[in-house]
């Protein structure tokens, strides 16, 4: 059971995040919401971050990004800009936790600039990559002001969010890191009843 551990982990937290996607996802949808991506951003983030304090390993965010996305296409129609959304969070990331918060077991401004660098930096690959490389319609005719726009407007409200919930979400990881390792059996096995009762919710919502 050991060696499976950080599965585990993973598949719990990617799963909330893929639950997110599908289920505020299709809500923003349906009623008016202010800047619908920067909320998912912050919710994303924030579960990132908790992982990333229970499991700091490089590659482990960026396999939540594929569990969540998993998680969403497996649970709704896909939209593969989504996806692509969904993937750059949790590389980026990835990236950001690897360089910043490496071997990093307290908390300071490391997680701060943390959030910050992967909101604008997931913000500005996935506009750069969904207009001029891959030529997605909806975003190519919205040109320059379009990419600059969610750049600058959404992704400086996603930053300024991410500065306070990457932080909090590393503490939480770190303090339940500690706390597992009084009671661990027990916790994982709630951790994989939490996962498989994720997984059929996603179901039953759609």
């Amino acid at each position: 059971m050991t060696k499976h551990k950080p599965f585990v982990w993973l598949l719990l937290f990617g799963s909330l995040w893929g639950m997110s996607e599908v289920v505020l996802g299709g809500l923003f949808d349906e009623i008016i919401v202010a800047f619908p991506s920067v909320w998912l951003n912050a919710w994303a983030l924030f579960v990132l971050a908790i992982a990333r304090g229970m499991l700091n390993k490089p590659g482990s965010s960026a396999a939540l990004g594929v569990i969540a996305a998993v998680f969403k296409l497996a649970n709704t129609t896909p939209f593969y800009c989504h996806l692509l959304g969904i993937l750059l969070v949790g590389a980026v990331f990835d990236l950001a936790a690897t360089l910043l918060l490496k071997k990093n077991k307290k908390l300071d401004y490391r997680a701060c600039l943390c959030g910050f660098v992967s909101a604008y930096g997931g913000y500005a690959l996935f506009a750069l990559l969904i207009t001029y490389i891959i030529g997605y319609g909806y975003w190519v005719s919205g040109g320059l002001p379009k990419v600059l726009h969610h750049i600058f407007v959404s992704g400086s409200l996603a930053a300024l969010i991410a500065v306070a919930v990457v932080p909090f979400g590393y503490w939480v990881g770190l303090k339940g890191k500690a706390y597992h390792l009084y009671c661990s059996r027990w916790i994982y096995r709630g951790a994989l009843l939490a996962t498989g009762i994720i997984w059929e919710l996603g179901r039953i919502a759609v």
